[in-house]
């Protein structure tokens, strides 16, 4: 299996970058991420009085609509590395009139403040791919342990797999040159999540700006 790259940004530095881009996000890359992240969220198919994890709220869109479907009787809980997304997310909350039952919090994924078997869904659209190597099965983890048994997981993400792909490999080029700003790249989804023992059972594979991108539903068998 050809390997993925490394992120060699630090926690820190992607902390600052988020930071900087948040108030302009939406027009560098919400745009092209929206068709991919709405067919992730009618794949998870949310429930109403369900309890919803999101790893990478950014500026709040997937959340709101997560909040929407639980309905007043669910909870969505969500989780961003970035100060000032955090601020962006917490006022389209509150303007959506959704604060009761939404919890937001700034962290990092790799180690989660919930017990066991606690969410009935987790969901993570173009977030996965931000962590390193060593980091994505201590994520995926770390959702299965707080996943319910039968528990959903949907993930988004850039795609390694497949064929040749003249735009993916320069967007390597790019990631590998300027490491602090491309600091996502294309990894193995599936595979990922097969390897910490999720079970996929519903797999799409897009392009977006010409990059293939998995959609990827799995259940949580535990």
């Amino acid at each position: 299996m050809t390997e993925i790259s490394r992120v060699t940004r630090s926690k820190d530095e992607a902390k600052a970058n988020y930071d900087k881009i948040s108030r302009w996000y939406d027009f560098i890359e919400g745009v092209w991420e929206k068709k991919a992240t709405e067919a992730g969220l009618a794949k998870l198919a949310v429930k109403e009085g369900e309890r919803v994890f999101e790893i990478g709220f950014g500026t709040g869109h997937s959340l709101v609509a997560l909040a929407k479907s639980v309905g007043a009787s669910g909870k969505v809980c969500g989780i961003d590395i970035s100060s000032r997304m955090f601020d962006i997310t917490s006022a389209r909350v509150r303007a959506g009139g959704l604060k009761a039952r939404v919890e937001l919090m700034l962290g990092d994924a790799v180690e989660l403040p919930y017990e066991n078997d606690f969410f009935d869904g987790v969901f993570m659209s173009f977030s996965l791919e931000l962590f390193d190597i060593p980091e994505i099965p201590m994520v995926l983890g770390e959702c299965k342990r707080v996943l319910k048994k039968g528990g959903r997981i949907c993930i988004i993400s850039l795609s390694k797999a497949g064929g040749p792909c003249l735009m993916r490999e320069l967007y390597e080029w790019g990631h590998k040159r300027f490491p602090r700003f491309l600091d996502c790249r294309p990894i193995f989804v599936r595979e990922a999540l097969k390897g910490v023992g999720f079970q996929c059972c519903d797999i799409n594979t897009p392009t977006v700006l010409r990059m293939p991108v998995e959609i990827v539903l799995a259940i949580n068998p535990d």
